[in-house]
């Protein structure tokens, strides 16, 4: 079981968006974690004086989020080289279902399996539950590392161009 300090160590998130409480097992291709669902986040601050029960729904994006940040610690757990001056990237999602929604008091359990890895790009699948209650399943998640210095220019030096308008997105 792997507690907070390594979860701290090895993801750039703090809080309110640190979204993984502990590491129960971890081997080179899969990961479970837990991630304990508590009325004390900044997420609820916004209920009024008689909130619905929907209101006390965990928001969704904040569920993926958590999962991710699970594929994200198996993720530079799997790297052959550390990811020290490198961007860990998350592209796309595919077959993404919620089963039922989640409140306070839930404690999820996150399991997410390597289902292949391409050089720097790795393709991730799983689920999360709530005991024996499947809240969320992901078909696939695609995270790839980059060069940090690509992405932050600021960050590469005085030998980096800056950003064209089309390289930030921009339309002409």
């Amino acid at each position: 079981m792997t507690g907070p300090a390594a979860i701290r160590a090895a993801l750039p998130h703090r809080y309110p968006m640190l979204l993984v409480d502990r590491i129960l097992t971890v081997s080179a291709d899969e990961i479970r974690s837990v991630k304990a669902v508590t009325l004390n986040e900044p997420w609820y601050a916004r209920l009024g004086e008689e909130p619905s029960k929907a209101d006390f729904a965990y928001p969704d994006f904040l569920l993926l989020e958590s999962w991710t940040q699970t594929a994200g610690l198996l993720a530079t757990r799997s790297e052959e080289e550390p990811a020290d001056g490198r961007t860990m990237l998350f592209g796309s999602m595919r077959d993404v279902e919620f089963h039922r929604r989640v409140f306070p008091g839930d404690v999820l359990e996150h399991h997410v399996r390597l289902q292949r890895a391409v050089n720097d790009t790795l393709v991730f699948e799983g689920s999360s539950r709530i005991g024996d209650e499947p809240v969320l399943t992901i078909g696939t998640v695609t995270v790839a590392f980059r060069p940090r210095e690509q992405l932050d220019p600021e960050h590469a030096g005085r030998n980096s161009a800056p950003l064209t308008g089309s390289q930030r997105g921009e339309k002409s």
